[in-house]
């Protein structure tokens, strides 16, 4: 169905402005009534009464002044109604962005990036239509033909009666038509989606497709996407052409029948001359609105398709709220601990099992395991992105999430295995949590981070755009930017995510010294695959299929001979470090 309710509600708060467009449209009506009048009155004088241009001068001059009051008032209302739906439009692209952010990582990295893009802007674009066209004109389409036959009855009850019974033939056909070109504008948005979301994802894997030698492969793809999108594009279009002949065909023959039962009264004498040709005059302007109706209707199609996938994001439950007005989030300086936490993704397959752990203040704790086994859920957990499906996590004795999520991540500092590096400058992406920091602390943090050597080398240091997702950067100094934005929020919990994986050797004990630099002294939770990274930690937690399955410092875990000893053993490097191992006294 094109009307949808929630729609409706989205202009609530710009009723006033849509009230002023239904006013300045049904005063355009009385307008055009009025017109109609004088015209018929001035043609009648001329013609039957013989008057010259002298006597119906006065009469010109208030026609003239009327098509200027109907031209200003169309002109208010197409302002006002675009004011509707601006309006609307910006409400609803703060409330989709604000629901998405709400709803994190964890939701969108479920979805399609091009397809969500897609939503966002050129799904709420869409409503513009039906904001500014579709929905005034629903309430004209019923308003300026009443107003007519408010005039019309009085004076002439048979044709207020033709008009009357020839109305709803335009909204039939216009509904038996539109049902069908309804599901085609929803098959034309879909393909529309994944068309957006599938050369987005060619352009971001151009690299990959190029090297496998796929890249013509995907050429052909979108070329038969392209040719399907643009088929069912006229599609619609023919609907949309056919509806247009069928309601001006019905609009003729309705008129038709108006001039037809008029011109046999007049010619009988049944109808004065004036009276016939005030009638005839408002015959077309009566059908005109249900005319533009169904042009209207096409047009806002679109928006009511995007409508629906626009809802299903906005309808998509948040994380349980609060079950207690939230807490100041604390700075994480007290104990922080895992009770008996667990955590299942929609097919219940459960990421993390029943795992307990705490980690006290200043301490450096490790994950470590096979890929798969929840070491990144955990992260999650911790930084508050995803819930637990069962036990609770607290710090300083309170619950996480009796916490306010926002200030609990200010006192977080998060690098990532691939750092998410924005289209700005090297500055301006590692001061992101205090863009208004002088120019001294950033670049402190990047000598910390050991970035500032590489920055200084770029053409124009710190001022220079690295590209989207740092495509002008190397992994090994994007990973170093990532650090330095971890030292210059200085935030006292650290969650390091296989900060260190694909690296170089030379890189990865640059940023290996840059984390024991940035760990000293506060609380940081490691996750790592090369167990050679995490020897210092002051407890290693093992885990495997969602469970901890073994817990001790490097050396208590070696002894064991367990999963961490088989992994240490099997490391490409791990000769070297069981020679200083040795040399230690561990064994």
């Amino acid at each position: 169905m094109l009307f949808d309710k929630r729609l409706l509600d989205e202009a609530r708060p710009a009723q006033t402005d849509l009230l002023a467009t239904l006013i300045l449209g049904l005063l355009g009506g009385v307008t055009l009534v009025a017109q109609a009048f004088y015209l018929a009155r001035i043609i009648n004088r001329v013609f039957l009464h013989g008057d010259g241009l002298t006597d119906v001068t006065p009469y010109l001059w208030l026609l003239f002044g009327l098509s200027l009051l109907r031209a200003g008032l169309t002109w208010g209302g197409q302002v006002t109604a675009q004011r509707v739906a601006g309006q609307v439009k910006l409400a609803l692209r703060r409330r989709l962005t604000e629901h998405l952010l709400a709803l994190g990582p964890a939701y969108t990295r479920g979805e399609r990036t091009g397809e969500l893009t897609n939503t966002a802007i050129e799904g709420i674009e869409s409503l513009n239509a039906w904001f500014s066209q579709y929905l005034p004109q629903l309430a004209l389409a019923g308003l300026v033909p009443l107003t007519i036959l408010v005039f019309v009855f009085p004076l002439d009850f048979t044709s207020g009666l033709v008009l009357l019974l020839t109305a709803p033939l335009i909204p039939v056909f216009m509904i038996l038509i539109g049902n069908l070109a309804d599901s085609l504008t929803k098959q034309q948005w879909t393909i529309l989606s994944r068309m957006s979301a599938h050369f987005l994802d060619v352009l971001q894997g151009l690299t990959t497709l190029k090297i496998l030698g796929r890249s013509r492969e995907q050429i052909e793809v979108i070329r038969f996407i392209s040719d399907r999108f643009g088929q069912t594009t006229m599609n619609v279009l023919r609907v949309a052409f056919l509806s247009a002949l069928v309601l001006e065909l019905v609009s003729t023959l309705s008129t038709a029948v108006v001039a037809v039962q008029v011109g046999l009264r007049l010619l009988y004498g049944w109808m004065f001359f004036e009276q016939a040709l005030f009638v005839l005059i408002l015959a077309p302007e009566f059908y005109l609105p249900l005319r533009l109706l169904g042009t209207r209707f096409h047009a806002g199609m679109s928006g009511a398709a995007a409508a629906k996938r626009i809802y299903e994001i906005l309808e998509t439950p948040l994380p349980p709220p609060t079950t207690k007005p939230p807490h100041p989030a604390p700075p994480p300086t007290g104990i922080i601990r895992f009770e008996n936490v667990s955590y299942a993704y929609d097919n219940d397959r459960h990421a993390v099992a029943d795992i307990s752990f705490e980690i006290q203040p200043g301490q450096k704790i490790a994950l470590v395991g096979p890929s798969g086994a929840g070491k990144s859920t955990v992260a999650q957990l911790l930084l508050g992105f995803i819930r637990p499906t069962g036990g609770g996590i607290t710090s300083s004795d309170i619950s996480l999430h009796e916490l306010s999520p926002t200030e609990w991540r200010a006192h977080l500092a998060w690098v990532p295995q691939l750092p998410y590096l924005f289209n700005t400058t090297v500055a301006q992406n590692i001061a992101l949590s205090r863009p208004e920091a002088p120019a001294a602390e950033i670049e402190a943090a990047a000598r910390l981070a050991h970035a500032d050597e590489f920055i200084h080398g770029l053409p124009q240091g710190y001022e220079t755009i690295i590209g989207e997702r740092g495509a002008r950067l190397s992994g090994g100094q994007a990973q170093r930017l990532a650090l330095a934005r971890a030292f210059f929020k200085d935030a006292p919990l650290l969650i390091l995510d296989e900060a260190t994986a694909n690296l170089d050797p030379a890189t990865e004990r640059n940023i290996q010294q840059a984390i024991e630099l940035l760990s000293r002294g506060r609380t940081a939770l490691l996750i790592a695959h090369r167990l050679h990274t995490v020897k210092t930690a002051d407890q290693i937690f093992v885990m495997d299929r969602g469970q901890i399955v073994e817990r001790g410092t490097h050396a208590e875990l070696l002894q064991q001979r367990g999963l961490y000893y088989r992994q240490f053993n099997s490391e490409p490097h791990s000769t070297t470090f069981r020679g200083a191992i040795v040399a230690n006294g561990e064994s």
